[in-house]
């Protein structure tokens, strides 16, 4: 998904949120807004937002000995979501269709998105769970993702953000173990999943777990480590999480399924579905 002219006050209030993290003096903080104000104004549009979000991070992280300025909330929300996992896990055990349940709970978790609203409460991730095993998935789309995850021998599942991978665990639940592959970012990114994320939830005990080696939050192959890539092209099929995901990778050519919750008006016209629906597309 290319940048539209709607997503520059986004990437500015992202940037900001990013610099006031820093512990620079205000003089400092100013003088990195004028160098990423200076990026922004030279921006390729034919790019995705997350390949220019991760151009500003970088130029950031580089004025800030390890940047990671998500680091207590990535803790926090994985904490909420194991907090919520017994509850939600009975809920799918319970349910007369626990593949469309663990599916649309998957989805919930996408709500825990720091780089679409500066702050997630418990309210809205509740918010978010009830909506989710409620609102409308296209035809027969849970039906038509299992029969695919079925017949594929690999799978290649990319996680999203911290927190949200608790409810990728329900999913996860109703597949073959064996055939899954989880991958998660290489370097601190906004409140986007790591390894050590994936090895706080217990991730890491239930599939295959890898990194992507780049601190993108998205998926661009061209930033990728050379394993990633490799397991990327040979994998059958792709679970691809999360909006970044989406906006990197909706011109693949690959078997991707995207999942996530719309949260942004933008999206919601790439895809054509309004906002706060559950998004489940086929590349």
């Amino acid at each position: 998904m290319n940048i539209y002219l709607e997503c520059i006050p986004c990437l500015v209030r992202q940037t900001l949120e990013l610099i006031t993290r820093t512990d620079k003096s205000i003089s400092a903080q100013k003088e990195m807004m004028r160098e990423a104000l200076a990026a922004l104004s030279e921006l390729d549009f034919s790019q995705s937002p997350p390949k220019m979000m991760h151009t500003i991070h970088r130029l950031i992280a580089g004025k800030v000995s390890g940047f990671d300025p998500y680091q207590k909330e990535k803790e926090e929300m994985n904490r909420l979501a194991l907090q919520l996992y017994p509850r939600l896990k009975s809920m799918v055990e319970e349910s007369s269709h626990p593949w469309e349940t663990g599916l649309r709970l998957a989805i919930a978790g996408n709500i825990i998105d720091l780089a679409a609203k500066n702050s997630v409460e418990l309210e809205d991730v509740e918010k978010s769970i009830q909506e989710s095993l409620t609102l409308p998935l296209p035809p027969r789309a849970a039906h038509h993702l299992k029969t695919a995850v079925e017949k594929a021998d690999s799978i290649l599942y990319l996680g999203d953000n911290a927190g949200e991978i608790v409810f990728d665990k329900l999913f996860i639940k109703q597949m073959p173990y064996d055939k899954i592959c989880f991958a998660v970012r290489g370097e601190p990114i906004l409140n986007d999943a790591t390894m050590k994320d994936a090895v706080d939830v217990g991730m890491t005990e239930m599939v295959e777990v890898i990194d992507n080696g780049t601190d993108v939050p998205g998926t661009i192959l061209e930033e990728c480590s050379p394993e990633f890539v490799r397991r990327f092209n040979q994998a059958d099929l792709i679970i691809s999480k999360g909006q970044g995901n989406y906006e990197t990778l909706s011109e693949a050519r690959n078997k991707i399924i995207h999942l996530f919750k719309v949260k942004c008006p933008i999206v919601a016209v790439d895809i054509g579905i309004e906002t706060g629906e559950l998004a489940v597309i086929w590349n």
